[in-house]
């Protein structure tokens, strides 16, 4: 059970753990009348507060389990008998709120089919509904339970960040926990909305981009400067106090003081034409050019709206999408369209509240949230949210003006996104179903697995793994393997392949066990998550890396339960003329047009595509790699005094032990260290 730092552990009477759901309202609900406790069926508690009874399944232990709760807030996780998690919840009151669920009817297929599955419960209760509700989307993001609401695709945002602890603050491109001090701006709603926004402010504010490292190495400047896109403050092009204003004009106008940034540099423009300084006029000429460059190209720029989160949804098809705009300091700073897995039953108002408080969990509010409809406990979750940015957080679903039309904006956008999601999911369905038919699999493949590898003469040497599914390619689930085996012949294919694929599998067997696919239930939601065993794997060669593979299977004991299809280059090596390697068929050929050998073809060129890219990125790391880095308690500032002493790093591989003593900073025992590390002493 995961700790929250809003919610607090209690026991029940019985030392049971207590951690809402708006399945129906607990007003409703009324006091069950009391009966003798001896009729009552019994129940086993764990140690981890587990209601257990064989004998017992479904709304009966439920009912058993209802009767031990206090009323009090809290989240409870519903579980089958494999111990997975079905459900987590949040309540007002944990007793009226499991009891609901004991009732015989009144509840839609979706939670009947719930109620019977439920094998065991957990419970937690916290001190107050708010820290439930933020309690209940930690859990629902990490457990991701089969009946809630779920989020998908859930990456992180981009932002912009300048550091606060460098005597030069560049500005950064940042993803991920902001450990380090300094300013954030955002969220983007993509990189490359950050990276057009971060050129143009090069342009305006002359900031640097280049690593640490590089400014500290940096003996003259660079290009950058030249095209006066930097202000040169490595090598002091510009007094560093300078420098510090143009970072503060940065901030301010990312803080949303662009209006009184750009009246600035206007007024220093006119300043330097009334001097007749007409060279430094033109500089805060061009630097006008690049603000207004950012704001004209944001798209919708509102006028009334400084912040704001813009949220829009739209339902078709079984499938539900919800499209969210990001404004902050009254620009558009991007959109990103998500397709959360809810049930067709649920309602909009629940889906999108559930949305919202995953889709926080882990990034800062807007100061207001604008939503096309009302949303089930809106207080609440207003509540939440502030409680979290520390700040007041504002829900509203406005209903005439500018931000009804930025509603009805991102709505239109939905829609589209939406259609586009329709067509490509309904050309995958049938992709797929082809692909079962025409190499007769047990059942329609949920999860593709497609391994290539990727080298030149043997030198590093990558192995790549792509993942498909129902919903395409499931690009957050792609793996590369560098090869590491010192006993495999550089440009031994055969052996890459094997070290790849024992790799990946016993991984798979550590992790999930040896249980295999699994062949989907008869009343599997079609759009259910994609399972950890691959249905098919396809490997880019033929019999021989088909042999490889099958024997690293055989070794883990689970030959017999991965199906592995060989994908051999034609005849010429033509696209079009593959051979497809199946153990215990003969090879064939599909027709030239046939769309299922399209479908394998884009597999494989997204397998290759990626173990190139992979290839690539390593061994342009190694071409980049200083051989000083090598040396342990060589750090910056040695490395550039080593450097500025000999010029280049192979000088220094070169030079003499009384040489590397000269050089300002390295001492004795360090001159030493250098020498050895390269004369192998």
């Amino acid at each position: 059970m995961t700790s929250h730092p809003d919610a607090r552990m209690t026991k029940t009477d019985d030392d049971e753990p207590m951690v809402e759901d708006d399945l129906e309202s607990e007003e409703e609900i009324a006091e069950e009348p009391s009966e003798d406790a001896s009729a009552r069926p019994q129940i086993q508690w764990d140690d981890a507060g587990r209601g257990i009874d064989q004998a017992l399944r479904g709304a009966e232990l439920i009912a058993a389990l209802a009767r031990r709760l206090p009323n009090s807030p809290g989240v409870y996780r519903m579980f089958d008998s494999a111990n997975e998690v079905l459900y987590v919840g949040k309540a007002r009151s944990l007793k009226k709120r499991v009891s609901s669920y004991t009732r015989m009817g009144g509840h839609t297929n979706r939670i009947a089919r719930m109620i019977r599955a439920t094998a065991h419960m957990e419970f937690v209760t916290t001190r107050t509904e708010t820290e439930a509700l933020l309690l209940e989307a930690n859990l629902i993001k990490r457990l991701r339970p089969r009946f809630n609401v779920l989020l998908r695709d859930d990456k992180s945002f981009p932002y912009i960040f300048v550091p606060a602890d460098h005597e030069a603050p560049p500005i950064l491109k940042h993803r991920g926990a902001r450990a380090r001090k300094g300013n954030y701006f955002g969220p983007f709603a993509s990189a490359g909305a950050v990276s057009r926004t971060v050129n143009a402010l090069q342009r305006a504010f002359l900031l640097r981009t280049c690593t640490d490292s590089v400014y500290q190495t940096r003996t003259r400047p660079c290009l950058l400067y030249q095209i006066k896109r930097c202000a040169g403050p490595c090598t002091r092009e510009i007094p560093l106090d300078e420098y510090a204003t143009l970072v503060a004009e940065a901030k301010g106008f990312l803080s949303g003081r662009s209006s009184q940034v750009k009246q600035s540099l206007a007024q220093a423009m006119q300043d330097a034409s009334a001097e007749l300084d007409f060279e430094r006029a033109a500089i805060y000429r061009d630097r006008l050019s690049a603000l207004s460059h950012i704001q004209s190209h944001q798209g919708i720029n509102p006028q009334g709206v400084d912040e704001a989160d813009v949220f829009a949804m739209h339902q078709e098809g079984g499938l539900t999408c919800i499209q969210v705009f990001f404004f902050r300091t009254g620009q558009n700073w991007g959109n990103r369209a998500y397709f959360p897995k809810a049930d067709p039953s649920i309602e909009p108002s629940e889906v999108l509240s559930a949305f919202l408080a995953q889709f926080y969990d882990d990034k800062p509010p807007a100061a207001l949230i604008l939503l096309p409809i009302e949303v089930e406990e809106e207080e609440l979750l207003s509540e939440a949210l502030s409680s979290r940015a520390g700040r007041r957080v504002r829900i509203s679903v406005p209903a005439r003006g500018e931000k009804r039309d930025l509603v009805a904006h991102a709505s239109a956008n939905a829609k589209e996104a939406l259609g586009r999601r329709l067509a490509e999911t309904s050309t995958q369905t049938r992709l797929l179903e082809g692909l079962k038919e025409t190499f007769a699999l047990p059942w329609t493949p949920r999860r593709i697995e497609v391994f290539d590898n990727s080298h030149i003469m043997g030198n590093q040497a990558v192995g790549a793994m792509i993942v498909a599914g129902p919903l395409g390619f499931a690009k957050n689930q792609y793996r590369k393997f560098n090869i590491r085996s010192t006993d495999i012949t550089p440009g031994d294919d055969f052996g890459m392949m094997r070290e790849v694929m024992n790799r990946r599998f016993a991984r798979l067997i550590r992790e999930h066990g040896e249980a295999g696919p699994v062949a989907p239930a008869a009343d599997a939601d079609s759009d259910a998550e994609m399972p950890a065993w691959p249905d098919l794997v396809l490997i880019d060669g033929g019999k021989g890396q088909i042999a490889a593979v099958r024997a690293i299977l055989e070794e883990l004991s689970i030959a017999d339960k991965v199906l592995t299809i060989g994908v051999a280059k034609g005849v010429d090596r033509d696209a079009g003329r593959e051979r497809f390697v199946v153990p215990g068929r003969e090879p064939f050929t599909l027709p030239p047009r046939d769309p299922v050998l399209y479908f394998v073809q884009r597999l494989r060129d997204e397998a290759h595509r990626f173990a190139i890219g992979t290839h690539r990125a390593r061994r342009s790391k190694e071409l980049v790699r200083n051989p000083l880095d090598e040396i342990a308690g060589i750090g910056p500032a040695r490395k550039r005094a080593l450097l500025h002493h000999f010029g280049t790093a192979k000088a220094v591989s070169r030079a003499a032990l009384n040489d590397l003593r000269k050089v300002e900073g390295i001492s004795e025992a360090m001159a030493r260290l250098v020498y050895n590390h390269f004369n192998g002493s």
